[in-house]
């Protein structure tokens, strides 16, 4: 449902959810309860998918309230490297 924005002459902007076609020219104010005029926005169309828009906000997000860890990682098994490789291309490189 599309998002209309009145003008109430003595406190603010306020916004209402209404279905399209709807929405009236004037709208009671919910702080002070005077007759406020429906305002003329740009509508807010995007072409970006819905992820698109959860990254951007949690990215947005994360820079004013960023998650904080406690504790350390958990220990796994140790990691044993090869000593060597087993690529048969690698024998071609230049060695120490």
């Amino acid at each position: 449902m599309p998002i209309y924005e009145y003008r109430c002459p003595a406190c603010s902007i306020f916004e209402v959810i209404s279905p399209m076609g709807a929405a009236s020219d004037q709208q009671s104010c919910p702080t002070c309860g005077q007759a406020s005029q429906r305002k003329i926005s740009a509508p807010n169309l995007s072409k970006t998918s819905s992820a698109a828009f959860q990254l951007i906000d949690s990215t947005h997000r994360s820079a004013s309230e960023p998650q904080v860890v406690s504790g350390s990682l958990p220990r796994g098994a140790p990691r044993r490297s090869q000593p060597y490789t087993s690529n048969p291309l690698h024998r071609k490189l230049p060695r120490p």
